[in-house]
């Protein structure tokens, strides 16, 4: 049985990290408020973007562009968004199995990654890290998104690769994160959106002015970035380290439970009855 030296360490030591706990969680729920709202103001756009250049796909005809076929490589790129820090349950480790334990093969992938432990986890895997950018999720921009989009069409345009994915979280709620994988190029058109326009009896194809190749050289530039932009807001939301902060302080609860049963314990011992009894004499004598 340990002595009581050692339980009063093990209490002062369980103390000071309930207070860096404590502190940890003030800080994650402040920053979880700001990046929630922030998230909620553009969330409206990024859903609109994605639904109109969709359903505009597939009122259209056959069109013939580059952004609408697959290139000619195999390779694929994946822009794999998670975070610099552990501490947050599943949350990496599930965007990861996405890569994983998907459809891809290893050899396909070429992975821009977005956050230090998406890329650990798949250097570890054998994947080509092609480009890393961790700095970016700390504080994201739409001008880091439109950088990165860029760099990824003009891949796309030399036929070094095929394909374009996005893999991040989703944030349905403070309990609830989706892991999505989302096909950014070669544009798919929706099909709901194809069978709410027969429904409805428009069978008119949509015309464009400019030209088809001049609009979608505009329109999908800033569809591509929209998305990675939207990706990246959603995966700065970190509620489950919230969870975490929880998990360090219910240990320490329990610990200060057993410490004032221990105390409780001790003093129905044969010497400390008699210690109380000499006390109560004494102030009794005062009294007196």
């Amino acid at each position: 049985m340990a002595s009581m030296r050692d339980i009063k360490r093990r209490k002062g030591s369980i103390q000071s990290t309930q207070q860096i706990t404590k502190a940890m969680k003030l800080v994650s729920t402040v920053k979880l408020q700001r990046a929630k709202q922030r998230a909620e103001q553009s969330k409206a756009y990024f859903n609109c973007m994605y639904e109109t250049v969709t359903s505009m796909l597939a009122k259209t005809g056959s069109l013939h562009h580059p952004y609408l076929t697959a290139g000619e490589s195999q390779k694929k790129a994946v822009i794999v968004i998670t975070s610099n820090r552990g501490l947050a349950g599943g949350y990496n480790s599930n965007v990861v199995k996405l890569i994983t334990k998907g459809d891809f093969k290893k050899e396909d992938l070429k992975i821009y990654a977005i956050g230090k432990k998406g890329r650990d986890a798949l250097n570890r895997n054998g994947y080509e890290i092609v480009e890393e950018d961790s700095d970016i999720i700390e504080e994201p921009s739409y001008v880091d998104a439109m950088a990165l989009c860029k760099r990824l069409l003009a891949s796309f345009a030399a036929g070094e690769i095929g394909e374009i994915y996005l893999a991040y979280t989703g944030f349905k709620n403070t309990v609830v994160h989706v892991p999505t994988l989302l096909k950014l190029l070669p544009v798919e058109p929706v099909q709901n959106a194809s069978e709410e326009t027969q429904d409805t009896g428009s069978k008119a194809l949509m015309n464009f002015e400019p030209e088809d190749d001049e609009a979608l050289d505009m329109i999908i530039p800033k569809y591509v970035t929209s998305l990675i932009y939207g990706g990246l807001v959603e995966d700065c939301l970190l509620p489950s380290r919230l969870g975490r902060s929880e998990r360090f302080i219910l240990p320490i609860r329990d610990l200060r439970i057993r410490w004032f049963m221990y105390r409780r314990f001790l003093s129905f011992f044969p010497w400390n009855l008699c210690r109380m009894r000499r006390r109560r004499r004494r102030t009794q004598g005062a009294r007196r």
